[in-house]
Formats: structure tokens, C-alpha cells, sequence
């Protein structure tokens, strides 16, 4: 005689426990947990502060200096997603994120993420500086836990201040080489800072419908389309000036000024055609250029000194 055992809901509860723990994700699913995006743009501006800081670092260190604030910056991503995951399952931009889609388990997001930031802070606090280091592990809690846990669901201002999380890498960077923070450090916080609104919520205008349906309280979910337009403009206004400041310091070169006066105009421009129009089009346009801008500033900075660098050697 045979006997058969079916599950229990006991049984069912374990299964469903195990599957929390476990996952089968692949090596790059655990590197999309690390948001690449997000860290390539750290590490862009990351490395920008560190040559613009015009201190003596030995290379090797600079480069695992380097590594160490891109893997801070991933590891928050990380954890990130671990706390998201319920919104993230709702929102078409990101329910095929490896934890919704069900490729890694929450669990282990959040161990990796953890993980990671612990040794992201040990590993700068000893390639560079103490400073460093405590700059790291405050960005990390910043976004991780300010900003995740509390701001993005409580408050449409969470881009405005959570911008923050996005605008310390430069200034770790800038730590890291040189063991201070200068005012052109600050202007390189306040530049990305004032970036981050424009940036975000030009995007938020076009995913209207998955922060409504996520319960997100982005500005176009609370104030509306027309006052998201306004307030674009507004910080736009802010923003192009700031483009132009690091020559206003002595950091760049008039060159520089000029051209990111340029580029400023046609951000201007882009957030007056905006504010002027409810095109869906206008505001994907905007925050596409956003990215370009915010790129074209930071190798403009770059490329100014290097030229600088390479004329006093040639003198």
C-alpha cells in the first residue's frame, strides 16, 4: 500500500522562506543589483574631482581609491533594491530588476549590499584617508537610508535632498586625494545637486503613471505637470550659472566658461520649451541632454586642465 503526502501549509511557508534565501541569479544579475548606470557616473565624476584636486597620489592607490568609492556607490544601489523591491515589482521601468523578476532573492541583495559597504569604506579609509572613508559611509547611509527609506516615500522634495546621495562622490574623490574639502569641491557638490532635480523629474514626467501607480509622491504626482515644468525651469535657472563657476574659482579656464555657457543655453532652452509645452517628447528630449550636459561639464574640466598641465610642461 501506497501513501501519499501532500504539501501542508506549513510546507508551502518553508518552500516560500527557502526562496527568499536562495536564488539562481547569474553573475550579471548580481551586477545590475550594483546599479552600473548609477556607478558609471559616479566613477566619471569620482575620477574628475580626483585629477581637478591637483594632489600628489601614488596611482595604484588612486586607482583602488577609485574602486572602492564605485563600489560604495553599488553597494547602496543594492540595498536600494532590497527596501524597493515591492514598489519596484509595480513600476514597467522596473519589474525586470533581478529582485522583482524574482532572479535574485531579497536576502541576498541585502547581504551583498551590506557586504560591499563595509569593505568599500575599510578599503578607501586605508588606500587614502580617514576623511575619505567617513565621506563613503555617509553617502552610503545617505541614499541607502535617508533617502530610500525615508524620503523617497514620504515627501515630493525627495529628489531635491536625496540629490545629495549623488552629488558626495566628487567630493569624497576630492578628499581622497587631496585630505581636504575646498570650495571648488563644494562647487562640484552644488553643481550635480542642482542637476539632479531637473534631471529627475523631467523623467518623472513621463513615468507619471508608474509613481502614481506605486504610490511614489514625486512632484507630478503631488503638484502636478504644469508645477514639475515650473520647478524644472526654476533649478535650470540656478543650474546654468553654476556651469560656468568653476572658472568664477580659478578652476577652469575661460575657455571652459565659454563653452559651458553654451551648454547652458541649450539646457535653458530645453527647460523653457518644457515649461512651455505639456510634450512628453520635450521632457525626454530634456532629460536626455540632462546626461550629456552633466557629462560634457566634467570632461570639459578634464580636458581644460590637462591642456593647462601640458602647457606648463612644454613651457
Amino acid at each position: 500500500m501506497s501513501v501519499s503526502i501532500q504539501n501542508t501549509p506549513l510546507d508551502e511557508t518553508a518552500t516560500m522562506a527557502s526562496a527568499e534565501l536562495v536564488s539562481n541569479g547569474s553573475a550579471g544579475d548580481f551586477f545590475a543589483l550594483l546599479k552600473p548606470r548609477v556607478m558609471s557616473l559616479v566613477i566619471f565624476t569620482s575620477f574628475a574631482a580626483m585629477y581637478l584636486a591637483d594632489a600628489v597620489m601614488h596611482p595604484a592607490l588612486a586607482l583602488i581609491s577609485l574602486f572602492a568609492i564605485a563600489a560604495g556607490a553599488g553597494a547602496s544601489g543594492a540595498i536600494n533594491q532590497w527596501y524597493d523591491r515591492d514598489i519596484d515589482a509595480i513600476m514597467s521601468r522596473t519589474k525586470n530588476r533581478p529582485i522583482p523578476s524574482g532572479r535574485i532573492a531579497p536576502a541576498e541583495a541585502l547581504a551583498l549590499g551590506i557586504v560591499i559597504s563595509v569593505l568599500s569604506v575599510m578599503l578607501l579609509s586605508l588606500s587614502a584617508n580617514l576623511l575619505a572613508g567617513g565621506l563613503l559611509a555617509f553617502t552610503i547611509f545617505f541614499y541607502a537610508v535617508i533617502y530610500s527609506v525615508w524620503l523617497k516615500r514620504s515627501t515630493p522634495q525627495n529628489i531635491v535632498i536625496g540629490g545629495a546621495a549623488g552629488a558626495f562622490p566628487p567630493v569624497v574623490g576630492w578628499a581622497a586625494i587631496s585630505g581636504t574639502i575646498t570650495l571648488d569641491a563644494i562647487m562640484l557638490f552644488a553643481l550635480i545637486f542642482f542637476w539632479t532635480p531637473p534631471h529627475f523629474w523631467a523623467l518623472a514626467l513621463v513615468k507619471n503613471e508608474d509613481y502614481t501607480k506605486a504610490s511614489i509622491p514625486m512632484l507630478p504626482v503631488v503638484a502636478g505637470k504644469a508645477e514639475t515644468r515650473k520647478q524644472i525651469l526654476i533649478y535650470s535657472l540656478i543650474l546654468a550659472p553654476l556651469g560656468i563657476a568653476p572658472t568664477i574659482t580659478g578652476l577652469a579656464s575661460p575657455l571652459y566658461g565659454a563653452i559651458a555657457a553654451l551648454l547652458g543655453g541649450i539646457f535653458l532652452y530645453q527647460a523653457v520649451r518644457l515649461y512651455r509645452s505639456a510634450s512628453d517628447a520635450h521632457a525626454l528630449g530634456l532629460f536626455k541632454y540632462s546626461i550629456v550636459y552633466l557629462f560634457m561639464l566634467f570632461a570639459l574640466m578634464i580636458a581644460d586642465k590637462f591642456l593647462a598641465d601640458l602647457n606648463v610642461m612644454v613651457i
